[in-house]
């Protein structure tokens, strides 16, 4: 059996709304729709699947940026998810993934070729498992396709087996293998700083989750998505504090700190003479009032009387 970290988490934890989160913060600004917990029919309940809608006729390259191997070669512009992080793939998910596929389909009047569904896991699915139900490899490395009739339409992603692309990298640091996620998250560093606050507290939120605390954390209790981003914000700021300005300046241009600070701040740290230089006689007297201007003249009036005396 393989092990995954931390316990497996129970059991508790909803995987799928955590990978939800992620998504959607990592989706919708490149015209992606992610629906989690998505209800299949109006009168049925809400089931735990992901669904990606896709707002343009086809994938974009800025979207496929952002897509695991399989997904990200779709024809159709709805994606239907099942995510199995603790439970490995076997008769009941495949049953599962197939009746949800099929009552999608049939409640919101689509046809197969328009909707595509996959089963992610994040477990390494048994050789005997894959050759039972009909799958077999395809182009993409960890990407399986079925023969089964009742099955060809459902794509199997391995996750454990995907390939280090960067496009991998953000479905990827859910696998089961602690190798896998470190590789994942290795990827992931590089574009830190090029990401939303958003999908970067999830992200650390995981790091600090998986690969950093060790029986720190009260693993009986649900992980939630909340959970998820105030550990990634807890871990941002830990690293923060711990930076030195110079530490900060090799990440950080001096530029992206004056715009988050404000004015007067700036100005607190300057002595009179930095904060006058480059101004021309005109540029250091506006804004100035009728008072503070006749303060000036009396000033340089002064100044002459006294050079005038010398």
């Amino acid at each position: 059996m393989e092990k995954t970290s931390n316990a497996a988490e129970t059991g508790k934890t909803r995987w799928h709304r955590i990978l939800g989160r992620l998504l959607e913060g990592l989706l919708p600004p490149v015209g992606v729709l992610v629906f989690t917990d998505y209800a299949l029919m109006s009168e049925s309940p809400k089931t735990d699947i992901l669904l990606l809608e896709n707002k343009g006729r086809r994938w974009t390259k800025r979207q496929k940026e952002r897509l695991p191997d399989g997904v990200r070669d779709a024809k159709a512009g709805r994606i239907l998810i099942e995510f199995k992080y603790s439970e490995s793939v076997g008769k009941s998910a495949f049953a599962q993934t197939v009746g949800y596929d099929w009552f999608y389909k049939r409640a919101q009047g689509f046809k197969d070729h328009e909707v595509e569904t996959f089963l992610i896991s994040a477990r390494t699915p048994r050789r005997n498992t894959l050759e039972t139900f009909g799958y077999g490899p395809t182009e993409n490395t960890g990407v399986y396709r079925s023969a089964h009739p009742l099955l060809d339409h459902i794509g199997l992603l391995a996750l454990n087996e995907l390939s280090d692309a960067p496009h991998n990298a953000f479905i990827k640091c859910f696998a089961s293998r602690q190798k896998e996620k470190n590789s994942a998250f290795a990827v992931l560093r590089k574009q830190f700083n090029q990401l939303d606050n958003d999908v970067r507290w999830v992200l650390e939120g995981l790091m600090r989750h998986w690969l950093v605390v060790k029986g720190g954390l009260d693993m009986e209790a649900e992980l939630t998505p909340e959970k998820v981003v105030e550990l990634g914000k807890q871990f941002e700021r830990a690293i923060l504090e711990s930076l030195t300005a110079e530490d900060f300046l090799e990440v950080m241009k001096p530029e992206d700190f004056l715009k988050v600070m404000k004015p007067e701040d700036i100005l607190k740290a300057l002595t009179t003479e930095d904060r006058l230089k480059g101004l021309g006689p005109e540029d250091r007297l506006k804004g100035l009032g009728p008072e503070e201007l006749k303060a000036v003249k009396s000033y340089i009036e002064k100044i002459e009387n006294s050079s005038g005396a010398d």
